[in-house]
């Protein structure tokens, strides 16, 4: 195996969606989803530059991924982050755990767990996030299958820097006016409950029987507020046993950092600039460039240049 102890840049994938605007590519629409940290995209550095990331993982194994990650994944990136630009409302979906994928896909499918982190939002901007407390399975059931469950949802208002843990079995939408980072599960397994009438298409349609398998109506969402970390420091905002999410700020001080080779750690800037730095390396990075930090790196620092906000997800070892 391959030992890497430098970032590892990565080529952005692109997805036009019609719920896309044009912050991602400024004067390009509808560009809805810039897949950041993806196991095929292109690695553009290092001795591992050509390669797509899947390939680099099973060239470096546990030196990018981290021993206890490289032992429940093996030759598989186990983390997806991409960036959502909302112009319209997303279709109200569904993502099954586990052991429906397994069931309702088939062998090597995973589930997904995600959470979201909103970079901008509106005056106006919300989620749908779980139903309202109460609602039955049954109510839930005929919502979905005579396409009025919009009645049954919670509304959230939210705000520029909060954050939300989206669940296996949570019916989630995300609303207008936001830009959005996303970090999930090595699976884009959705499931269109409801798409607000949209003309069906091949490419969207609905998928009734297997949003009923994995809806739950007892899950709801609960948002985390915004607030900044300390300069010079991070804030946890999400953890679960599939990944953790952090809010690194920075501005006069630098952030110390170490993955103590448990771990890679995955770095988006969402605002301003700043640079990594660890034993013989630097990586500048501008903003919305993201970087993954192999497990081997070990100790190093994000050095801002001028204020900065940096998210900073790693893999899960409690699944």
């Amino acid at each position: 195996m391959e030992k890497i102890t430098e970032p590892l840049l990565l080529e952005a994938q692109y997805r036009e969606y019609v719920w896309g605007g044009s912050r991602l590519i400024p004067g390009k629409s509808p560009v809805a989803e810039a897949w950041m940290v993806f196991e095929n995209n292109l690695i553009l550095n290092g001795p591992l530059a050509g390669k797509s990331l899947v390939e680099g993982v099973a060239a470096a194994g546990a030196s990018l991924l981290g021993q206890a990650v490289y032992a429940q994944t093996g030759n598989r990136f186990p983390l997806l982050i991409k960036l959502l630009d909302c112009a319209q409302w997303l279709s109200l979906q569904v993502h099954p755990n586990d052991e429906l994928a397994l069931r309702l896909e088939g062998p090597g499918q995973y589930g997904k767990t995600e959470a979201w982190h909103f970079i901008e939002a509106d005056p106006a901007a919300e989620i749908l996030c779980g139903l309202k407390q109460g609602t039955s399975r049954q109510a839930l059931e005929k919502g979905i299958t005579e396409h009025n469950v919009l009645d049954l949802m919670q509304r959230l208002g939210v705000k520029t820097g909060d954050s939300i843990l989206i669940r296996p079995g949570m019916i989630h939408a995300l609303g207008p006016g936001m830009l959005v980072y996303e970090v999930q599960q090595t699976s884009d397994w959705t499931y269109r409950v409801w798409d607000w009438d949209r003309p069906a298409t091949p490419q969207r349609q609905l998928h009734i029987e297997k949003s009923l398998a994995v809806s739950d109506p007892s899950l709801t969402g609960s948002l985390i507020a915004a607030k900044a970390p300390a300069d010079g420091s991070q804030r946890q905002l999400v953890s679960c046993g599939y990944f953790d999410l952090c809010l690194l700020a920075a501005e006069k001080q630098a952030v110390q950092l170490d993955t103590r080779k448990e771990t890679f750690h995955s770095l988006t800037v969402i605002e301003g600039s700043a640079r990594l730095q660890g034993e013989g390396w630097q990586q500048p990075l501008s903003r919305f460039q993201s970087a993954v930090v192999p497990a081997d790196a070990g100790a190093y620092s994000l050095v801002p240049d001028g204020a900065c906000q940096v998210l900073k997800a790693s893999a899960g070892t409690g699944q």
